[in-house]
């Protein structure tokens, strides 16, 4: 529920704020925030073993989609980023397999390739047979938070869910502060209080505090099976941008969010291996 607002959030913000603010300005507050709980629960530095970790997690999830989903919004309606976030199950499934040794049984696979597939085809006619720039930059999006929540999920097992996102935040808040900060300079922070709303939410819920949940689940449950949840996440995102945004809800984007719910039920029922 708090990540299928994140587009929509987004795409509210960029109006008056450019991309770089938007996307990665938020990972700068949320890693005030973050700082801020580290410090008052006393948590110790994690050992150098899990740097590493930290680090992939980081550039996935604070970096890669943060930015690459600001920036795509600048030109796509939010509604269809909607629909083509929905390909970040799959892809976290496939980065499972490798990372994690998860083995999903064939059910789950069919389920999640049809739901894939579905979306693939959606896209192609909406952007008339072709992909667009700002497709690719939706698709860079989906491997950075397959891979961020991939290793989010892995390192939760041994630093605790919200820790992970917590320090994943920190550690990139070096880098990211740069980029922010020279947008600044050069565009301004002149915007109405609805963009700055948009993004306070965007730095509190997705790139925050719904961290805490997720990667919690996604260790409990196994993440390639959990990561299936978010296939969900197309049609709460068509519900909000029309709701919000006054986005029209097309019926192709419709038929395709039911298919790819049905797929998601489907790979609930599979069976999945854990090493």
């Amino acid at each position: 529920m708090g990540f299928s607002l994140s587009l929509p959030a987004a795409r509210v913000a960029v109006v008056e704020l450019e991309p770089t603010i938007v996307g990665l300005g938020r990972s700068v507050v949320a890693a005030v925030l973050a700082l801020f709980v580290l410090v008052i629960t006393k948590q110790p530095i994690p050992p150098q073993r899990y740097w590493r970790g930290l680090i992939i997690a980081a550039f996935g999830v604070v970096l890669g989609f943060p930015l690459l989903s600001a920036w795509a919004m600048q030109r796509l309606p939010a509604a269809y980023g909607g629909v083509v976030i929905g390909l970040i199950p799959l892809a976290t499934a496939i980065v499972a397999t490798i990372r994690v040794r998860e083995r999903p049984d064939r059910k789950f696979w069919s389920a999640s390739f049809t739901g894939t597939g579905t979306i693939l085809l959606f896209m192609a006619i909406s952007g008339a047979g072709t992909l667009q720039i700002a497709d690719l930059a939706l698709i860079g999006a989906v491997v950075s938070a397959a891979i961020g929540y991939v290793e989010g999920a892995k390192l939760s097992a041994h630093l605790g869910s919200w820790q992970v996102i917590c320090w994943a935040l920190v550690i990139v808040a070096p880098i990211t502060v740069i980029p922010v900060g020279l947008s600044i300079v050069q565009q301004g922070l002149q915007a109405s209080p609805l963009s700055w709303a948009a993004f306070a939410y965007g730095s509190i819920f997705p790139q925050f505090l719904c961290f805490f949940a997720w990667y919690h689940g996604m260790h409990l449950g196994g993440i390639a099976k959990v990561g299936q949840l978010q296939l969900v996440q197309p049609f709460l995102t068509l519900f909000f941008s029309g709701i919000f945004l006054g986005e029209t809800i097309t019926p192709l984007m419709l038929v395709c969010a039911a298919i790819v719910i049905t797929c998601v039920a489907v790979s609930r029922t599979a069976q999945v291996q854990r090493s």
